[in-house]
């Protein structure tokens, strides 16, 4: 048995920025990630042509922002240089190839039981420790929705996840079904490669520049959600006009009120959106009713044949698998069961990171309150 004041499982972004705070404040910790690398969605299952949406001054981590006179936003390799550049600043020390496969809290020590399985050497080895930190993120899983006819479907299934690039579907049909920020991103890069992409869009979303999203996170230190979501979506209206005759459809919420209510997160364009008003990228406005050996049916009964058909559909949690004692901090869906600004915080010292749905920049103000609350209530015992 290893002890340990805190325990973090997860080495991404929010597992390295809590480690970090933890650090400036002499607080032991450990942190047990299950790949054999920092930070792992991020160099493993991103795109090829992923570039960070938000302004580097909204995407450092805690005590150390990114240079103002470096690049305004950053590239998928920028951001990881600037991650391996944290963890060696602040001896961040993972241990790797450690899947947690249980954790529970023992109400008669107190203390937090966290059991892993490290790969590499295939044993298996016991923490104790007084607080708990989930740090696994939103996006551990990939998630697909179970349409009827996709074990039939005899071309390619793939999610965004493990989506690199479009060099492979050059002259190829293909689905994408999604229409968040990587549904969008994906659709463009096969076009740029030369395949025929569709892209199902069923419900309404925002579109911005990446600029017009950063003057908005700008203005919202000075003046109300309401007014900056107003002057931002005019702002749009002005740069895309009436997109709804290509199937896209404003919501009724602003921008960042929608944020706020539910996490989502509007669409940067990064040039998906001329494609489409080209007919470069073909929109399908319906949902997908069932899948053939070749072909899928729409909800509006159009047929179309596909070679390929990626998901963009989103991830799942896993943490509620291997944390016995979920209820303290997370709902049965794995998420935050406390609402924002108090999602970080559960019961009996458990934490989690990273879940609320607000980027990097949630991350850092996640990890901030984390360790200062842990930090307090070790003062205090």
């Amino acid at each position: 048995m290893q002890e340990s004041t805190v325990v973090i499982v997860g080495a991404g972004p929010s597992g390295l920025a809590i480690s970090a705070c933890l650090t400036q404040k002499s607080i032991s910790h450990i942190i047990l990630e299950k790949e054999d690398c920092c930070a792992s969605l991020w160099r493993k299952n991103a795109y090829d042509c992923l570039n960070l949406h938000l302004a580097s001054e909204f995407c450092s981590l805690p005590l150390m922002p990114h240079p103002p006179s470096g690049p305004t936003y950053l590239s998928k390799d920028q951001f990881l240089q600037y991650i391996d550049k944290y963890v060696k600043h602040f001896n961040i020390k993972p241990r790797y190839c450690h899947v947690v496969v249980s954790a529970e809290y023992d109400e008669v020590s107190n203390k937090w039981r966290v059991e892993a399985k490290n790969t590499r050497e295939d044993t298996s080895e016991v923490y104790e420790s007084n607080y708990l930190v989930i740090a696994t993120g939103e996006n551990s899983e990939g998630y697909i929705p179970n349409v009827p006819g996709l074990g039939t479907f005899e071309g390619e299934v793939v999610h965004s996840k493990y989506y690199k690039s479009g060099s492979k579907y050059e002259s190829k049909n293909v689905l994408v079904v999604g229409c968040g920020n990587s549904g969008m991103e994906i659709a463009y890069d096969l076009h740029n490669w030369g395949a025929i992409p569709s892209i199902v869009i069923r419900s309404p979303f925002h579109v911005f520049t990446k600029e017009l999203i950063r003057q908005g996170m700008q203005m919202v230190n000075y003046m109300s959600t309401n007014v900056v979501d107003i002057v931002i979506t005019f702002l749009a209206k002005l740069k895309y006009g009436d997109l709804s005759k290509y199937g896209i459809y404003r919501p009724k919420e602003g921008p960042l009120q929608l944020k706020n209510i539910t996490g989502k997160s509007a669409v940067i364009d990064v040039g998906t959106i001329g494609k489409i008003k080209e007919g470069a990228i073909k929109v399908v406005p319906s949902d997908i009713s069932k899948i053939g050996k070749k072909n899928v049916v729409f909800g509006n009964n159009m047929e179309e044949e596909f070679d390929v058909i990626v998901f963009a559909t989103g991830y799942k949690s896993l943490a509620n698998g291997w944390l016995k004692d979920y209820k303290y901090a997370l709902n049965d869906k794995g998420m935050p069961k406390n609402a924002f600004p108090d999602h970080w915080k559960g019961d009996h010292g458990l934490y989690c990171a990273g879940l609320a749905r607000r980027g990097l920049f949630g991350v850092k103000v996640d990890a901030e309150l984390i360790a200062d609350d842990i930090d307090q209530s070790l003062h205090n015992k």
